[in-house]
């Protein structure tokens, strides 16, 4: 499906988030998960005790699930996440089959949501319909005649499907992408303009010389034809021609991952005007016209370069390719709503030959992925109510003050920075807004005009909704408790520009937290997380943002120096790591993640020292307090992928495998003395090559 996109590319997202957008990560359990052991929380039986942790501190906490734990054909990962995720599926489809005997009002939530999943799962339905559902979207392409016409169209299919600063999703089908929050140096709201148009994840799948890249390309050549034929689209071969050879200009037109997860570089304020002159090409009056944004008048072109390469090939390229181009990925990016062929085809691609899974997953659990997207409040709302115990969300809150203040601590002992930064740095940390949960404000959904039986409608419907509603922020000040995930999702995320954290209630269940665990597992787990999170507000991206949520230079140069240089020195240590010859982790790609593991860890572990008031915890299965801490951090990251996955990770995705994130333990001097590695062991790094950030 293609919110599918996020998930079949490795469920993720998101520099500022725990993990891939959408976690994003699942698979099947072999040996059954039970929940955690009792007040031990860690999972024993996880374990390869034989392994001695300075050598092999992976193996040693998760040996032995990566042994008898499978990645079913429907995945192309299996990890931590899974284990939330899975019971996560299951209650809501508990709620689902709720929802279905109650028999709601149409006009309801609960309505809206049962005339949205019942409308997707109804394959019979949709396959007897067949291409009549998106008549009218391709007559209105047939329909272009020039430029101006092409202009207007192709700012009619923009949406609010981007997130540059809390999910780094930078994925869009459509020409551009639109986000909208607080621009970036402060100030109201205003729309972000963000490069987009390509079928395949990034610019890298069209440019790059390696062998396996070269033979996607080929595949996905294959697959514009084949969906186009399925379709009854007339001359599908040679459209394909016409549309793969544009994407692959718009790919070189691009600005790199990298330096799009650079805010400092990536963004630009432009009035509208600014756009004929900066960016010449397409019809701006017509585009923005098409987009609902003419009556807007400060824009941040997150992607300048990009932005005028693009609107350049808008002219120089032949109408006919862009009218091919606009079909394709409307059918493209609507298949789970189309006859089944097409949604096969589309799982062919993007699943297997993109993510390596080898079957589909079931229907009712890809229908129940659109709910989450298109009315996840509506869903979210009864989960916390029947899953979500008011107990367990003081219980983080608790935590999370207590890590807050660690963290702010940790800043009052630099030596290395100037009082004045450490005033501000100190401010943003107190001043951050967390949200445990749920959000305190529900999105509002009735003015969702669904269709029974009409899935390709409900569809484009729910994106609309989803865009206006966002158009509606513009020009009105940050609202800072502004959820931008799902109470149901299992993940959590940094906002920058709101200063503020979402941890939704999904993330807080085993193996990230369990009530009944005792406080060195719950540190070691959901305090890792919190610490996380926190700790991307002083990553590469986000030190560059005050306590405002404004992105201003609050920092001496000295200052800014020393943080380069541990910054350097972390990305170095990441860079050695190799899942397969000739691969390694982009340090430099990763960085923002990997300082806020280091020192989201390092607060978390000081958090839950001070919880102990003083005394040590009990030794537990002959585990010590300290030892429990670092295993259950170890074991959240359990991570075991597809080969085309992985590789597909490590040139996509700001998060470092789950199996390198793992041995951040190698900065703390705690993980040191907890299991008594000494230089020798292969895991070893000498007290200065230890990064400690913050």
């Amino acid at each position: 499906m293609n919110t599918r996109l996020i998930a079949a590319l490795l469920l993720g997202t998101a520099t500022a988030t725990l993990g891939p957008v959408g976690c994003k990560m699942s698979a099947e359990q072999p040996a059954e998960t039970k929940g955690t052991t009792g007040e031990i929380g860690i999972r024993t039986d996880w374990m390869d005790t034989k392994a001695k942790p300075g050598d092999d501190w992976y193996r040693y906490v998760d040996g032995k699930w990566m042994e008898t734990t499978t990645i079913p054909a429907d995945r192309s990962s299996v990890g931590g996440f899974t284990i939330a995720s899975e019971q996560t599926e299951k209650n809501l489809a508990e709620l689902i089959a709720d929802i279905q005997k109650s028999k709601p009002d149409g006009d309801s939530d609960m309505g809206r949501v049962k005339t949205f999943y019942d409308s997707l799962l109804d394959t019979k339905s949709i396959d007897a319909a067949g291409m009549r559902p998106a008549e009218n979207d391709v007559a209105r392409f047939d329909a272009i005649t020039d430029k101006q016409a092409l202009a207007e169209v192709l700012g009619s299919q923009v949406r609010a499907d981007v997130d540059p600063l809390n999910a780094t999703n930078f994925w869009t089908e459509n020409l551009f992408g639109v986000f909208v929050t607080q621009a970036l140096k402060g100030g109201d709201v205003v729309p972000y303009i963000l490069q987009g148009g390509l079928g395949m994840p990034e610019r890298e799948y069209y440019l790059s010389s390696d062998p396996k890249m070269a033979a996607l390309r080929q595949d996905y050549r294959k697959y514009i034809a084949n969906l186009l034929d399925a379709a009854h689209i007339d001359d599908a071969d040679a459209k394909a021609r016409r549309i793969y050879r544009l994407e692959m200009k718009i790919a070189a037109a691009h600005a790199s991952r990298e330096d799009s997860e650079d805010w400092t570089k990536a963004s630009d304020i432009w009035m509208k005007d600014d756009f004929k002159t900066n960016a010449p090409g397409i019809d701006w009056d017509a585009f923005f016209q098409g987009a609902k944004l003419a009556s807007f008048d400060s824009f941040d072109a997150y992607h300048p370069t990009a932005i005028a390469k693009i609107s350049a090939l808008v002219a120089s390229e032949p109408l006919d390719a862009w009218k091919d181009w606009l079909l394709f990925h409307q059918i493209n990016s609507s298949t789970e709503a189309l006859p089944t062929q097409l949604d096969q085809l589309h799982f062919e691609f993007y699943g297997q030959k993109l993510s390596g899974a080898e079957k589909q997953r079931p229907r009712d659990k890809r229908v129940l992925e659109s709910v989450n997207t298109y009315l996840g409040d509506a869903l979210g709302k009864l989960y916390v109510e029947k899953f979500f115990p008011a107990s367990s969300k003081a219980e983080i809150e608790g935590m999370v003050a207590n890590i807050k203040q660690a963290f702010a601590e940790r800043i009052g002992k630099l030596d290395w920075m100037a009082p004045e930064t450490k005033q501000e740095a100190e401010k943003k940390v107190k001043g951050i807004v967390v949200g445990v949960g749920y959000p305190d404000k529900w999105t509002d959904y009735s003015s969702l005009g669904l269709k029974a039986g009409e899935p390709y409608y409900n569809l484009q419907a729910a994106r609309r909704l989803r865009y206006a509603q966002q158009l509606a922020k513009i020009g009105k000040p940050q609202d800072r408790g502004e959820w931008w995930m799902n109470a149901q999702l299992v993940n959590a995320v940094n906002l920058p520009v709101q200063n503020a954290l979402n941890f939704p209630a999904a993330i807080l269940q085993p193996p990230f937290f369990d009530p009944k665990a005792d406080p060195a597992y719950n540190y070691g787990a959901i305090g890792a997380v919190i610490g996380h999170e926190i700790s991307h507000s002083f990553d590469n991206n986000g030190a560059a943002f005050d306590s405002t949520g404004a992105m201003r230079n609050w920092w001496t140069d000295a200052d800014k120096a020393k943080f380069a240089e541990a910054g350097r020195a972390l990305a170095a240590q990441y860079d050695q790591y190799s899942p397969y010859p000739g691969l390694h982790v982009n340090g430099k790609l990763t960085l923002g993640e990997n300082i806020a593991d280091v020192a989201g860890l390092q607060a978390a572990y000081q958090a839950y020292r001070k919880s102990l008031g003083g005394k040590e915890a009990p030794t537990i299965d002959g585990f010590t307090g300290d030892q429990r801490f670092f295993i259950a951090f170890g074991q959240t990251w359990a991570t075991k992928m597809r080969e085309a996955a992985m590789r597909q990770r490590i040139a996509t995705d700001g998060h470092a495998p789950g199996q390198y994130r793992a041995l951040t333990v190698r900065n703390l001097e705690a993980w040191y003395k907890a299991f008594d590695v000494k230089p020798g062991d292969k895991l070893y790094l000498p007290p200065e090559k230890r990064v400690t950030v913050w």
